[in-house]
């Protein structure tokens, strides 16, 4: 196992709370900006998307800790990508992934926006995950971002984590809201993708 490069930094655990890796225990470094999920939201989200998350093609843009990607793989997705561009976030990622032998998690240590700017997969993705810092007011870029056939798979799920404040956010038109809870000061929503006519 490659040798933890966050080692001596300040380090906090979570709990995967459902599937396989059930109440296995990750690490994760205490980096700015980093805020994962916390199990009573991960608990309802996961309810929500429990009819569809076995064999899924899942995307996590702004993994941190690796909550939503573990949960999701631990539950039967088939893959994940989680994109993570803290250094110190992506070495604790792939420790993590080689503790749980996770060989469907592919890390790429990169900024989100830049990502989604280049070719989408060959096929689109079943689950994104959208959960930026909430200081930087990403959501509508990422979104847009986002919003086309090449990342998203026909019915598509759009998981977005939002200050419990934020009025801003306007999510694409075509975007369906199947969902919506507030818990504290974190509002959370799920959508449905629907492919715009030609």
């Amino acid at each position: 196992m490659r040798g933890n490069k966050t080692q001596g930094k300040s380090q906090q655990k979570l709990r995967i709370i459902g599937g396989q890796w059930r109440s296995r225990q990750i690490s994760f470094p205490t980096v700015p900006g980093l805020r994962p999920t916390g199990d009573r939201i991960r608990e309802t989200l996961f309810n929500w998307l429990a009819p569809d998350v076995a064999g899924a093609r899942c995307l996590d843009l702004f993994a941190g800790s690796g909550a939503l990607c573990f949960e999701a793989l631990s539950r039967g997705a088939a893959t994940c990508t989680a994109l993570e561009c803290h250094p110190d976030a992506t070495n604790q990622l792939r420790d993590n992934k080689a503790l749980l032998l996770a060989d469907n998690l592919s890390i790429v240590e990169t900024d989100a926006q830049q990502y989604l700017r280049r070719d989408g997969p060959e096929q689109g993705y079943n689950i994104v995950f959208i959960d930026p810092p909430f200081d930087g007011h990403m959501h509508n870029d990422i979104c847009e971002a986002v919003n086309n056939s090449l990342w998203l798979a026909p019915n598509a799920l759009i998981y977005c984590e939002l200050p419990g404040t934020d009025n801003r956010f306007v999510p694409p038109p075509n975007w369906r809201l199947k969902q919506e809870k507030l818990a504290g000061e974190v509002k959370y929503r799920l959508y449905s993708y629907i492919e715009p006519q030609a």
